[in-house]
């Protein structure tokens, strides 16, 4: 094609000018009549929609994008779906502070309503108009990520682009739940549970942290048959009214007098038998633990195990409930009455306190300690434990065989296995999948309702796969009308709807259309790679290792790229919670897309990684010079004659081309290891001393200063060598190297082959050696302060015959760029020295 190289070559306005082109000519189009073997399919993170995009965003996505980008260079058909997570409790949130609202399910729907914005007391709307308003939020939100995806160059194909909450997703997960079901994989029980008061919802363990937070051991004087005191520790002194039980340790033989026998409560004067269990620890206070129906974990399994009765009195609310549970002597029902009932946790705290201090049954004052507090990760209280009806899928059941399924997995970086390990290895109940929320996909459930009105949870009645998928509280179950709902005889809807991560567990089936286009299932499933950070091992990985394995008994893909977090200057993670985060668009704006795409390359997989700005300059700066080298190159004179064939090729030419067959092998190697930081490295070094040395070396003779057939050698090599590196660099900065390609080259750098190493039989010590020469020319002349252009008349070069030799194949550049008048070889021993005299 014909040569169109600008004047004045400037990075300003490539990101738009490109991003149109691509999506224009479906430059990132997948071509699903491909045979699955030379497909490349990726699950990719669909981010939640709930605000903005931030910096670690941009930076996890590049490192995938350099590998969809190489595929694609390597003849893959690239499966590169993009999907937003809009449905959870963030966007719940932010539409409540957005739009000034509160979902209210009993409430009637309103087709006219309008929201009142953020300001005075929420309005109670109903779950429909709730849900409306989520829907319209998360459009909003998608477009600007979309357009943050679209401004740094993410080659994503947009026409299999998915939402969490769109029909197809719905019906995904509503189906992966009835078959799981119908299974006995999937069931609902009646159990204790992690409860968020903020919320009001169930939280699974994979959603929790510990926090430390400050708090104090309370002892506390529980009686014994006999008249003495068994002292107590605790740090919830509020849940006194909830105990059932004291516990120590078998072998501690401080109490065995008391193993069987019952103890009366403080304050509430309730009779619990006194029980052993080897998770009570000796050491830890008094030895001795109160267990309440539920305080913690811990808890739960003594309950469990030592079949304890219920005692249970903190509420959904975070409330202590407003009658005082069964179980306590008539005066301790009436201090709970009077005293407790309607509190905050917090505040019935500092109330039994008071009361245990007033009766003298606290030893002592509170010990103030610091210590670890369960949260729900978006949850800005501690959590509680709640006796709920929720569903679950089994895990404990599975985990030899998910541990299994983590030694298949590739893993990149291979320490990443661990962190699965233990995660599968620490489980401690199945995965809790229900929710209490508005905005999420619907479990297809409904239930009788008996003659009085109670809902039969024994036997659901489930909506069949034709119907999917379906919404419960406004759509009728099989053999009802919507008259019946509510009515005695008639039916009631599920009212939970499933956990975020019970949808995004499916992305590999959403987004390859999972018996909705099974055509494109068979062709994209198993998928290729998982890109994710590490945060979320325990959570989207692990799930969807679940999902897969118990739907299809294999594994939902072949890799896994695990990337670190972005860290502040403080080398805290960067994240929304901690209000540290940067959005992108800005630093996109001032540096350019390939210079943030730059940094965020520049680190390899696994590895937390500090905010730098100072690396987007740098990159900016290589993106410049390679529009300026390209130019170079590109306007050298083109001469009639036709290009030189590789067998005569100039030393330093085909010495060059060497090299660069060197780097492809090692960039290609890098990428095969899901190493793109090894191949961006490698790259740059050889992209920067082939400007700084090679091309300074070979100017003059490409210009035709020694002869138009050594120029042809010259300007071969170079039109070789920027070929190959715009090829190189086009994963990492896909911008810059289009523009240049397209000025010499027909069709995208993005589709042409990926380089592959010649046959040019040079040395690569003949640049090696004539770059050692040059830099030390140039350091005399530095030193002297002269020009760079100033001649030398003489310079002694002395070392090994074997170097001298190299030298000697590059004596007529080594003159030509250096300026060297009179250039002399002196064999002797040692490594390579120089010497220069200026004119």
């Amino acid at each position: 094609m014909e040569r169109t190289v600008p004047d004045r070559p400037a990075l300003d306005g490539l990101e738009e000018k490109w991003a149109a082109r691509w999506e224009a000519d479906g430059t990132y189009r997948f071509d699903r009549s491909t045979p699955r073997e030379r497909v490349y399919a990726i699950d990719t993170p669909p981010l939640t929609v709930s605000g903005s995009l931030h910096v670690g965003h941009a930076f996890s996505f590049t490192h995938t994008d350099t590998v969809a980008r190489y595929k694609r260079m390597r003849g893959f058909s690239v499966f590169y779906p993009m999907g937003w997570d809009d449905n959870g409790l963030a966007t719940e949130r932010r539409v409540q502070n957005y739009f000034g609202v509160r979902c209210d399910p009993s409430l009637a729907y309103d087709p006219s309503f309008e929201p009142p914005g953020s300001s005075g007391e929420p309005v109670a709307i109903s779950r429909p108009n709730f849900v409306e308003l989520c829907l319209r939020l998360v459009a909003e939100d998608e477009k600007a990520f979309e357009a943050v995806w679209r401004r740094i160059g993410l080659s994503c194909d947009w026409s299999h682009f998915y939402t969490t909450i769109d029909e197809a997703s719905r019906r995904a997960s509503q189906r992966g739940f009835l078959r799981l079901l119908a299974r006995g994989e999937a069931y609902t029980a009646e159990a204790p549970t992690l409860w968020d008061v903020d919320f009001r919802t169930a939280v699974a363990q994979a959603e929790l942290e510990d926090r430390e937070r400050p708090g104090a051991y309370h002892r506390l004087c529980f009686h014994a048959a006999d008249g003495s005191d068994l002292l107590v520790d605790t740090t919830r002194p509020e849940l006194l009214p909830a105990c059932v039980a004291v516990v120590a340790h078998p072998d501690d033989d401080r109490y065995a007098r008391l193993t069987g026998s019952t103890v009366r409560t403080p304050l509430f004067g309730a009779e619990v038998p006194f029980v052993t269990h080897p998770l009570a620890q000796p050491d830890k206070g008094t030895g001795a633990a109160m267990v309440c129906t539920f305080g913690d974990t811990t808890d739960v399994t003594w309950w469990r195990e030592l079949s304890l009765p219920v005692r249970a009195v903190v509420g959904r609310d975070g409330r202590l409930a407003p009658s005082p549970p069964e179980g306590l002597a008539p005066g301790g029902a009436e201090l709970y009455r009077s005293n407790l009932a309607g509190l905050t946790v917090r505040q019935a705290q500092r109330r039994v306190v008071e009361l245990l201090r007033d009766s003298g049954e606290m030893q002592g004052e509170p010990r103030p300690i610091t210590h670890p507090v369960k949260f729900y990760e978006k949850g800005d209280h501690p959590l509680e434990i709640v006796t709920s009806r929720q569903w679950f899928f089994r895990t404990i059941a599975h985990r030899d065989e998910l541990l299994q399924r983590g030694a298949e997995l590739r893993w990149h970086p291979a320490h990443m296995r661990s962190r699965y390990e233990h995660w599968v290895e620490g489980l401690t109940g199945d995965w809790l999948i229900s929710r209490q929320r508005f905005f999420g996909v619907p479990f297809p459930v409904w239930y009788r309702l008996d003659t009085n009105g109670r809902p039969d949870y024994s036997d659901p009645l489930l909506a069949s796969e034709e119907s999917l998928p379906v919404d419960p509280s406004t759509d009728a179950p099989p053999g009802f009308d919507e008259s019946q709902r509510g009515k005695p005889g008639g039916f009631a809807a599920e009212p939970d709807v499933m956990d975020t991560w019970a949808t995004s567990s499916l992305t590999p089936q959403i987004a390859g259309r999972w018996e909705d286009d099974p055509d494109l299932f068979a062709r994209v499933f198993p998928m290729d790679l998982r890109p994710q950070g590490h945060d979320i091992i325990r959570t989207w990985l692990f799930a969807t290792i679940v999902r897969s394995h118990l739907e299809f008994g294999c594994l939902p893909w072949r890799d896994a790229a695990i990337s670190g977090w972005i860290l502040d200057p403080d080398r805290k993670k960067m994240s929304k919670s901690k209000g540290n985060v940067l959005t992108p668009m800005d630093l996109l704006v001032r540096y350019g897309s390939d210079a943030v795409r730059y940094w965020a390359a520049s680190a390899r997989l696994g590895t937390d990684t500090a905010f730098d700005e100072g690396q987007m300059k740098i990159g900016r700066r290589l993106a410049i010079k390679i529009l300026n080298v390209s130019r170079f190159v590109l306007t050298l004179p083109q001469g009639d004659e036709p290009p030189a064939g590789a067998g005569n090729l100039e030393p330093v030419d085909a010495s060059m081309l060497a090299s660069l067959d060197a780097l492809v092998a090692e960039a290609t190697a890098a990428f095969e290891g899901y190493d793109h930081a090894r191949a961006l490295e490698r790259t740059e070094t050889f992209f920067w001393s082939f400007c700084d040395d090679y091309v300074e070396l070979v100017k003059n003779r490409a210009y035709g200063a020694l002869g138009e057939s050594r120029a042809l050698s010259a300007r071969l090599a170079l039109e070789e060598a920027l070929s190959a590196l715009l090829r190189l660099f086009a994963p990492f900065l896909p911008f810059v190297t289009e523009e240049s390609w397209s000025w010499w080259q027909d069709g995208s750098v993005h589709r042409a082959p990926w380089p592959s190493p010649g046959s040019t039989g040079g040395d690569p010590s003949v640049l090696h050696a004539a770059r050692r020469v040059l830099a030390e020319i140039r350091r005399a002349k530095t030193e002297a302060g002269a020009s760079l252009r100033a001649e030398v008349a003489k310079t002694t070069v002395s070392g090994p015959a074997a170097l001298l030799g190299a030298v000697e194949a590059a004596d007529d550049d080594l003159r030509q760029s250096g300026a060297v008048a009179d250039l002399q070889l002196v064999e002797a021993g040692g490594d390579l020295a120089v010497e220069v005299v200026l004119a």
